[in-house]
């Protein structure tokens, strides 16, 4: 049994960006990646049942991780479930990923919950990594212009 990370994060921009941001493929090469790291998408259909497939790159040692999964749930502006496994055989077993998004007053509540870590992954680099990811997530939907 892996672990589980929950984030939350209230956005200024609408559920309909920040959905997108995360079912378009340029957009999760530009805001998912943690610092230090680039990101390829080898593929991505958007859609339940369909699946994606991307790399991580350490950008000083252009070390590569390779990950991909299927999207099991989609409700447009409102959640998305998928899987998410890692290519490397030392980080077993299939996570899975659960985004809700809330309207709110000043724009969408985001929350982010992976379950089934790998526990050779300390939890506290994932939030780490995550953080990274968010702030760039709310720099592409915030800045975007309507």
């Amino acid at each position: 049994m892996g672990n589980t990370l929950r984030m939350h994060r209230v956005i200024k921009a609408p559920p309909e960006r920040v959905y997108k941001a995360f079912t378009d493929a340029g957009a999760l090469a530009k805001w998912l990646p943690p610092d230090g790291f680039t990101c390829t998408v080898h593929h991505l259909d958007a859609r339940v049942g369909g699946t994606f497939r991307m790399a991580f790159t350490n950008f000083a040692t252009g070390q590569a991780h390779a990950f991909g999964g299927e999207f099991v749930e989609m409700q447009p502006h409102e959640r998305l479930r998928y899987t998410d496994r890692f290519e490397d055989a030392n980080l077993p077993g299939e996570i899975m990923v659960t985004v809700l998004l809330r309207p709110v007053s000043c724009g969408t509540e985001l929350s982010v919950t992976q379950e089934n870590l790998p526990e050779v992954i300390p939890l506290e680099q994932c939030y780490l990594g995550w953080q990274d990811s968010m702030r760039q997530l709310v720099a592409l939907v915030e800045n975007a212009a309507p």
